[in-house]
């Protein structure tokens, strides 16, 4: 038995550049589908993984506004949204999990909030819910409060060996913030 013959994928449509049968085949970048007819075809499509948004449930009743088709819910690679059941043709999206708004002002531009947000390797950090006009990003908790030293409106949180400690929020200035002196 050939090895092509071992990887056949059942129940796929044929290859469209050739109509001859897909096998899975393994490359660099992961397994894919592939051309039987390989070299004199090279029709080659990727095999979606499970975290590339795949259908967990339609949600019936509720209509994507850009088409009118039913919204389902998806698992992607950065956790679970809603999407538009005709996607591709259609590419409505909408996110579950809304950034943590805080009540702290932005300190650069004085006009957004400080909200939480989950970079793509899983780490908390705070920005200006008005990115990309303000690109304002703290790496640790902010604190209401204005550093004596410098006059920054913003103080960071941060656990160090001697617990939780409060610093200046300025990258210019960090320096720490005695309890006393941040509650003057």
């Amino acid at each position: 038995m050939s090895k092509s013959a071992l990887f056949s994928v059942p129940k796929h449509d044929p290859c469209p550049a050739c109509g001859a049968e897909l096998v899975i085949r393994s490359g660099k970048h992961g397994p894919f589908l592939g051309c039987v007819n390989y070299p004199t075809c090279d029709y080659i499509r990727p095999l979606k993984s499970q975290g590339d948004g795949h259908v967990v449930k339609v949600l019936e009743g509720h209509a994507c506004p850009q088409c009118g088709a039913d919204k389902v819910l998806r698992q992607g690679r950065f956790g679970m949204f809603v999407g538009c059941s005709h996607y591709p043709e259609c590419d409505y999206t909408e996110t579950i999990d809304k950034p943590d708004e805080t009540a702290i002002a932005c300190p650069q531009c004085q006009n957004g909030k400080l909200v939480q947000r989950r970079s793509r390797y899983g780490k908390t950090f705070y920005s200006c819910d008005r990115y990309p006009d303000c690109q304002f990003v703290l790496n640790a908790a902010p604190v209401e409060g204005v550093c004596p030293h410098c006059q920054f409106p913003l103080l960071i949180e941060k656990k160090t060996a001697q617990g939780m400690k409060r610093f200046c929020a300025s990258k210019r200035c960090g320096k720490p913030i005695v309890q006393d002196e941040s509650s003057s």
